[in-house]
């Protein structure tokens, strides 16, 4: 299983929310953009209208979990900004993850293991 580096800064959300596509869904935003050759990136935002502290890290694991059990599939090369919206607090990591690569195959950034 291949790892992700996190998105951390300012400039990168910022840029991904400006400059890349959105695809919305009823647990999460997607923003995709063309990034460093080779690497996956991610970053995960969850704002105060989820709840405290819990929930928002809640959020946060749910969405981290998906996009891992994904990641295999996913074309390198690619920046991920996902924003957790209110109904991901009542959903399990393999819903949000079958929800996540519906949102890919739309993006055309899901690759099967035969297209490798």
């Amino acid at each position: 299983m291949r790892n992700f580096i996190k998105l951390k800064t300012n400039r990168d959300f910022r840029r991904l929310y400006g400059r890349g596509k959105s695809f919305v869904t009823p647990l999460f935003v997607l923003y995709a953009a063309k990034g460093r050759k080779n690497t996956l990136r991610l970053g995960i935002t969850a704002g105060k209208k989820l709840g405290g502290a819990v929930e928002r890290n809640r959020a946060k694991r749910v969405i981290t979990a998906a996009f891992q059990m994904c990641q295999s599939n996913i074309t390198l090369g690619y920046d991920f900004v996902i924003v957790a919206r209110s109904r991901i607090l009542g959903v399990k990591s393999t819903d949000a993850a079958q929800l996540l690569q519906k949102q890919l195959m739309a993006a055309d950034l899901w690759c099967s293991e035969n297209d490798r």
